[in-house]
C-alpha cells in the first residue's frame, strides 16, 4: 500500500528531472532551479533538503495537478479503485466488502455523514479530509526541519508569482496562524528570513519592496491593513482572530450591539480583525504547528446525547480553527491551506491528506538533527531514587559533555525536566551537590518555570541565542519544549514520571536534537524506566518510530559552516566573451515604430454587490449575498496622458520614450489621452515590430571576483565581522572536508592557501593536489601569492569565477574550475581535476578548438569554454587540466612546478 505523500514523491522526482515544466507558468523553472547553488553536486543556495522537497511538492500540487482537493487529489494519483480505497486505509474486512457491493463513491459519502460508521473503523481523520471544500494540505516535518522558513519560502514564491502574473491563480495575501504566545514569538523568524536568497534577483526586488509583514499585538482593535490591499502577510495567534462563540442576551435571541463584559470586547475585538482578513482576496492560510489543533483533539470527540442517549460527535480542537478557515473561504478567494505539523499521525492513524513527510529519522541522517545512536540512556530507577538518578545524569553530563562546545562558542547544555516546581525544588541540593562535588559552581544553574519572573525569562530565552550566557543546567518546569530553539542544548533529562499529556514527554527528550553546520558531537536523552514507555509511546503515535529505531539512526549527510578568511581577495583582470541580443539590423533602414488605435472593447463598469446582515443557526452573524444578481454602475475607464502612457510602455519593451510617444501621437494625436485598457494591444503591436534579435558576443574587459563577501552571511564574533556559510554533502565525504588543522603545517597552509575553510572536496585527487602544491610553496623559490581551491563555492553571489557552456538542452550552464594559483606577476593558471576517463572527450574537443570545429562532449564543452578564456588572455591566465589516474603521478604536475618557479 502506497500513501499520498509516497506518490507524491515519485511525481515530484519525475518533474524534477524533467526540469520543472509548466508551459503556463514558467517562470516557477526559474525560481525552482535558483534555490540549487550547483546542479552538478546538488548543493542549495539556502533552503535544506527537507525544506526544498515540500517546497517542490507544493508548486507540483499547485501547477500541475490545479490545487486539488483532497478527494479529487486521491483520484487524480490513485486512478484504480482499490488502489484508492488501500490509500485511504479504507482496508478494514467490512469495508472492502461494503465498497465491492455498493462502491467506492457510496462508502466515500458513508465516512462524510454516518457517525457510528466513522467510529467503529475509526476514519475520523478521513472524513476530516473529505469534508473540506477547499484545498487543505499537511506538510508534517519533524522538529528542526525549518517549518517556520518553508512557510517563508511558499509566501515568497507565491508572491514573485502574482508579480510575474498578475491574472494568474497565486496567492497575493497570506494569514499564518500560531498556536500560542510562544510560538508567534518563534515565527518572528519570518522577518529575518533572507528572501533574496529564495528568489532571483529581478524578482526579489519588487517582492521586497512589496511586502508587508504584520504581527498582530495585544490590545491592537484592528490589524493594521488596508482592506482589500495585496502582499500582506499577517502572523497572529490563534485566539487573536478565531471566530468567537457570540455572547447572547438572556432572552436567547439578540446579540449585543456592544461589548459589556471583558470576554465580550475580546470577542468583538477578534471577529472584527477576522473581517480585515476576510476584505483581502487571493488568500492562503498557513497554520504553524497545526498538532496543537490536531494532536489529541484532531476533529473531537464523542459524547452521549442528553435527550437521545446515542452516541454524538462533538466539533472540537481543529473546528475551532477551521471555523474560521471556512469563514474566510466563504467571503474571500481562498486559494489554498498549508498544515505544518510534526506528525502524519493522529492516535495512530496516519493523517489522509499528508502531502510530504520528513521525520526524525530523515532529520538525523541529512544531519539537521544530531545523532542519538547509542545515547538514550534509561536508568532503572523509580521515582523515590530521583536524588541518585540526579547526580548520575550531572555526572555522566560533566565528564562527556563540560568541555564540548558549538562552532561559535556556545558550550554544552543540559536540560533537567520536572513534573513540577516542589519536586524541582526538592531536587535542586542534589543538582548542586554533584556539581560543587566536581567543581562546578551555582551560577551555571537556571531554574525557571511558568511562574517565573520576566526578568528570569529573558535570561532562559538568552541561553538560546547568547553563546556567551553562562548557565549550562536548566532546571525546568513547564517550559523549555515546543517553540524553544537551543542549538547548545546537548542532553536533556526527565527528572521523575512527566505528564504524558499533550506529547510533552516527547516534546522535553528530543528537545536536545536541534543541530547547527560543523557540529560532530552526539545528544543523549536520560530517563527513567517510567518515562521510557510513555517516550514509546508518544513516538510511535507522532512519528511511526521507535526509541531503538532513533537509538540506531546515523547521520548520512553532515552540513559544515564555512569561514571566508579573505574576503577582499584582488579580482582576476581579464578579457571575456560574453553574450548579447540585439535587434536584427532592417533591410530597409529602421524603420520607425507604427501604432494604431486598437478595436476592444471598453470594460463593463463597476459591479455593486448587495449584502445582508443573517444570524446562522450557531448564533453568530454574518453577511449574506442578497439574491437577484448584481448592479453594474456605468464608469469611464481609466486613462493615462501621452506621456505617462509612452514611459510606461518604454519601460516595458526596452524602448527610447520619445520614439514610443511619436507613435502614440501618431495614432490618438497630439495631446489626446490613452484608455488604460489599450496598454495591453498596443504592447503587442510593439511586440510584433520590435521583438526580431539575434544573438552575438562581444569581448569586455571585466573584473572576476574569486569571492564575493556579499554572498555569505555577515555576523559579528569577537567584535569582528565574519563572513560564513552553509553546505551540506553525504558523510562518506567528511575525509575529503579538509581544514588548515588538517595540513602538516597549518600557518603555512593558512598563508598561501585556505582562502575559506574548510575545503568541500569533491575527490581524494583534488586533496592530494593542494598537498603537493603546498609542499612545493615550502620547497621551491616562488612568488606565489596563493593556491586556491575554487571548486567548492560555485554560487554567482560568492564568485564570478565561472564559464558558461551551452548544454545539450539549449540552455546555457556554469563551470567552475577546481584550483586557481595566483603569481605576482599577474599571471594566473587555472587547474582542473579530472577523472581519466573524462580524457578522450576533453583531449578531442580541446583538438575540436583548435581545428575552429565545435565541442562534441559535455566535459569537452566545459573544458573549452575555459581554454577559450586562455585564448583571449595568454599573458594573463592559462588553463590546465589534470587527470586524475595519470597525470598526478607523472607529467601533469610539470606545467604546475614551471608556473611556480615563474616558467
Amino acid at each position: 500500500m502506497s500513501y499520498l505523500y509516497q506518490v507524491l514523491t515519485q511525481r515530484v522526482d519525475a518533474w524534477r528531472a524533467a526540469n520543472y515544466p509548466c508551459d503556463a507558468f514558467p517562470a516557477i523553472r526559474e525560481i525552482l532551479e535558483f534555490a540549487t547553488e550547483d546542479g552538478e553536486t546538488g548543493q542549495l543556495r539556502y533552503l535544506r533538503r527537507a525544506q526544498f522537497r515540500a517546497l517542490e511538492t507544493y508548486w507540483y500540487l499547485r501547477l500541475v495537478l490545479d490545487t486539488p482537493k483532497i478527494p479529487d487529489l486521491y483520484a487524480k494519483l490513485f486512478p484504480k479503485p482499490k488502489d484508492r480505497r488501500e490509500a485511504m486505509g479504507l482496508t478494514h474486512p467490512d469495508i472492502v466488502s461494503f465498497i465491492a457491493d455498493e462502491g467506492l463513491e457510496s462508502c466515500l459519502e458513508r465516512v462524510k455523514s454516518d457517525n457510528a460508521f466513522v467510529r467503529q473503523y475509526a476514519l475520523e481523520s478521513l472524513r476530516e479530509s473529505l469534508t473540506l471544500d477547499y484545498a487543505s494540505y499537511i506538510l508534517a516535518l519533524a522538529m528542526g526541519a525549518g517549518k517556520t522558513i518553508l512557510m517563508g519560502s511558499i509566501v515568497a514564491t507565491e508572491f514573485a508569482m502574482a508579480m510575474e502574473y498578475p491574472d494568474g491563480p497565486f496567492v497575493q495575501n497570506a494569514l499564518i496562524f500560531a498556536p500560542g504566545k510562544t510560538i508567534l514569538s518563534a515565527l518572528r523568524e519570518l522577518s529575518d528570513v533572507p528572501y533574496d536568497k529564495l528568489l532571483p534577483p529581478r524578482m526579489h526586488k519588487p517582492f521586497a519592496a512589496s511586502l508587508k509583514l504584520t504581527f498582530t499585538r495585544d490590545g491592537d482593535k484592528q490589524i493594521p491593513i488596508v482592506w482589500g490591499s495585496n502582499f500582506n502577510v499577517i502572523v497572529t495567534n490563534t485566539e487573536k482572530i478565531r471566530i468567537q462563540k457570540p455572547n447572547v442576551r438572556s432572552n436567547g435571541q439578540q446579540v449585543p450591539l456592544f461589548a459589556g463584559t471583558k470576554a465580550e470586547e475580546q470577542t468583538e475585538l477578534a471577529n472584527l480583525r477576522l473581517q480585515a482578513v476576510a476584505s483581502l482576496p487571493h488568500l492562503a492560510v498557513f497554520s504553524d504547528e497545526a498538532h496543537h489543533t490536531y494532536g489529541q483533539k484532531l476533529l473531537g470527540k464523542w459524547e452521549k446525547d442528553k435527550e437521545t442517549g446515542e452516541l454524538v460527535f462533538k466539533d472540537d480542537g481543529i473546528k475551532k480553527v477551521r471555523r474560521t478557515i471556512d469563514y474566510l473561504a466563504e467571503e474571500t478567494n481562498l486559494i489554498v491551506v498549508i498544515n505544518a505539523t510534526g506528525t502524519p499521525y493522529f492516535e495512530r492513524q496516519p493523517l489522509r491528506d499528508v502531502v510530504v513527510w520528513y521525520g526524525l529519522g530523515e532529520g538525523i541522517r541529512d544531519g539537521v538533527l544530531k545523532e542519538l545512536a547509542k545515547n538514550i540512556k534509561v536508568f532503572d530507577l523509580g521515582d523515590g531514587e530521583a536524588d541518585t538518578l540526579v547526580s548520575s545524569v550531572i555526572e555522566d553530563f560533566v565528564r562527556d559533555y563540560w568541555a564540548v562546545s558549538l562552532p561559535n562558542g556556545a558550550p554544552a547544555r543540559l536540560a533537567l525536566y520536572f513534573p513540577n516546581i516542589e519536586t524541582r525544588d526538592e531536587l535542586r541540593s542534589a543538582v548542586e551537590s554533584a556539581l560543587a562535588q566536581r567543581g562546578i559552581g551555582t551560577d551555571t544553574i537556571l531554574a525557571v518555570d511558568g511562574k517565573s519572573n520576566e526578568a528570569t525569562r529573558r535570561q532562559f530565552e538568552a541561553v538560546a541565542r547568547n553563546p556567551e550566557a553562562p548557565e549550562r543546567v536548566l532546571l525546568l518546569v513547564n517550559m523549555g519544549t515546543e517553540g524553544w530553539n537551543c542549538p547548545s542544548l546537548f542532553a536533556t533529562a526527565l527528572v521523575r514520571k512527566l505528564a504524558n499529556s499533550n506529547n510533552f514527554v516527547l516534546q522535553a527528550a528530543t528537545r536536545c536534537l536541534r543541530q547547527v553546520p560543523g557540529n560532530k558531537h552526539p545528544a543523549r536523552v536520560y530517563l527513567t524506566d517510567s518515562n521510557r514507555k510513555t517516550l514509546e509511546s508518544q513516538l510511535a503515535e507522532t512519528y511511526g518510530t521507535s526509541l531503538k529505531d532513533l537509538d540506531a539512526q546515523q547521520a548520512e549527510r553532515v552540513e559544515r559552516e564555512i569561514v571566508l578568511h579573505r574576503p577582499h581577495l584582488p579580482p582576476l583582470l581579464i578579457k571575456k566573451r560574453v553574450l548579447r541580443y540585439r535587434r536584427k539590423a532592417d533591410t530597409d533602414g529602421a524603420k520607425p515604430l507604427h501604432l494604431t488605435v486598437p478595436t476592444v472593447a471598453a470594460p463593463a463598469g463597476v459591479t455593486v454587490a448587495t449584502l445582508t446582515p443573517v444570524q446562522t443557526a450557531s448564533g453568530t452573524t454574518t453577511l449574506q449575498k442578497v439574491d437577484g444578481g448584481d448592479d453594474v454602475l456605468p464608469a469611464p475607464p481609466p486613462e493615462l496622458d501621452s506621456y505617462a502612457a509612452a514611459t510606461e510602455l518604454a519601460a516595458n519593451y526596452h524602448l527610447a520614450t520619445a520614439d514610443v510617444l511619436a507613435a502614440l501621437r501618431g495614432a490618438y494625436g497630439v495631446g489626446a489621452d490613452i484608455p488604460d485598457y489599450h496598454l495591453a494591444s498596443l504592447g503587442q503591436q510593439i511586440e510584433d515590430q520590435r521583438s526580431d534579435y539575434e544573438e552575438h558576443f562581444e569581448e569586455i574587459d571585466v573584473a572576476i571576483a574569486l569571492v564575493k563577501a556579499d554572498g555569505f552571511e555577515k555576523s559579528e564574533r569577537g567584535g569582528q565581522p565574519v563572513y560564513t556559510a552553509r553546505i551540506s554533502f553525504a558523510k562518506e565525504r567528511e575525509p575529503l572536508y579538509l581544514t588548515a588543522r588538517d595540513t602538516p603545517d597549518a600557518a603555512h597552509a593558512l598563508a598561501s592557501s585556505f582562502h575559506y575553510e574548510g575545503y568541500n572536496f569533491d575527490s581524494g585527487p583534488e586533496a592530494e593536489f593542494l598537498r603537493w602544491a603546498l609542499t612545493q610553496l615550502q620547497t621551491e623559490t616562488h612568488q606565489i601569492e596563493g593556491v586556491w581551491f575554487t571548486g567548492g563555492i560555485t554560487d554567482p553571489a560568492k564568485t564570478d569565477l565561472y564559464a558558461e557552456y551551452l548544454g545539450d538542452d539549449g540552455r546555457w550552464h556554469r563551470y567552475t574550475p577546481d584550483f586557481v594559483l595566483r603569481r605576482a606577476d599577474g599571471k594566473h593558471l587555472v587547474v582542473e581535476i579530472k577523472r581519466d576517463s573524462y580524457s578522450p572527450d576533453i583531449k578531442g574537443d580541446l583538438a575540436r578548438l583548435g581545428r575552429g570545429e565545435a565541442a562534441q562532449t559535455l566535459e569537452g564543452k566545459k573544458a573549452v569554454a575555459l581554454k577559450q578564456w586562455e585564448g583571449l588572455n595568454p599573458d594573463k591566465l592559462a588553463y590546465h587540466v589534470m587527470f586524475a589516474d595519470t597525470d598526478l603521478k607523472s607529467e601533469g604536475y610539470a606545467q604546475v612546478r614551471d608556473f611556480i618557479r615563474g616558467a
